[in-house]
């Protein structure tokens, strides 16, 4: 699906557009705990998006890179089934991509908080590439 937004005048590649999570959105919606929703859904990046948020927030710094480093993970093979080339456009304004670019984001996050800057600044430029919305929106520009 291409929007006239979406087309790329340079001749890149097009924007990658993921399919509704449906059952975990759902879920996390009725506040239904991350833990279950991952268990349930352990291929929704969206899942593993609220389970290293929520580990952010209480401080928990290793694992909310684990739960990102998962999510992130869940998120590159989806994309790919997607017809993504390993680069390319990612919009936050589709819903269903937020959850794979919240994963990067937080992965972002805890490397940065665990001194492993290579990896931070690595997850830090994919974010800004695949969606500079998504990183204004999760750096809180």
């Amino acid at each position: 699906m291409t929007t006239p937004m979406d087309q790329n005048l340079f001749g890149g590649p097009a924007a990658t557009y993921l399919p509704e999570d449906v059952e975990a959105r759902a879920a996390l919606d009725a506040g239904t705990d991350p833990y279950a929703v991952a268990a349930d859904h352990p291929t929704s990046s969206l899942a593993w998006a609220a389970l290293a948020d929520q580990a952010h927030a209480e401080g928990r710094t290793i694992e909310s890179y684990a739960f990102a480093r998962v999510g992130y993970h869940r998120g590159l093979d989806l994309l790919r089934r997607n017809g993504w080339k390993g680069h390319g456009p990612v919009p936050w304004e589709h819903e269903p991509n937020r959850g794979f670019l919240r994963c990067l984001h937080a992965l972002a996050q805890a490397a940065t908080a665990i001194g492993e800057e290579d990896e931070a600044t690595r997850c830090t430029l994919f974010l800004r590439e695949s969606s500079p919305a998504a990183a204004d929106a999760l750096e809180g520009r």
